[in-house]
């Protein structure tokens, strides 16, 4: 049982600059996300940051949020969170895979991002995952978020201008190629 396993955590971060954490829930099993919510919370006014948080509707939608914060907003990191339980369908399968795999291409990106959305067996998995005084996933994500950010900061560069940007020339290239030719 994962409850008797022993984990190495590490130090909390410490910042010089004002750290702000946008917290994506997709409170579908609303208890278990007011559970989550309340172990990122503490632990990111733990380090002194602030957070905002808004509710999407599945765990599918948590990575188009992010995303779209990403590029419209002026937030340090995120936390994604929510919770999904296998049901009779793979549907379960798609669910899990996807969100994951949409948070984990964004950070190889250069966003951070602590994935607290939760894949469980059953109901009960879930309700030890989420309790802020078990396993506290949710704190775990706001963690592993606070310890991106610092990160990034170590070595000195700004989120937005991370990942692939073509060279100007490029354009210039691909216009002129595109232009009919004068005869």
């Amino acid at each position: 049982m994962a409850t008797a396993e022993q984990h190495y955590i590490l130090e909390r971060p410490s910042f010089d600059k004002p750290v702000k954490l946008l917290i994506v829930v997709a409170p579908y099993y609303k208890d278990i996300a007011d559970n989550l919510v309340a172990g990122a919370k503490a632990e990111i006014e733990a380090v002194g940051a602030g957070w905002d948080i808004v509710e999407v509707p599945g765990a599918l939608e948590v990575p188009t949020a992010i995303g779209l914060a990403e590029r419209l907003s002026n937030y340090d990191g995120f936390v994604a969170l929510g919770c999904v339980i296998r049901g009779e369908t793979t549907h379960y399968d798609t669910v899990c895979n996807d969100s994951s795999r949409a948070l984990q291409l964004m950070g190889l990106q250069g966003v951070c991002i602590g994935n607290g959305i939760l894949t469980v067996e059953n109901r009960k998995q879930a309700d030890v995952r989420a309790d802020v005084k078990d396993q506290n996933k949710g704190g775990g994500a706001a963690a592993a978020a606070l310890h991106l950010v610092a990160l990034c900061r170590k070595w000195g560069r700004q989120s937005k201008d991370v990942g692939f940007k073509p060279s100007p020339d490029s354009f210039r290239i691909a216009d002129e190629q595109s232009r009919p030719k004068k005869v």
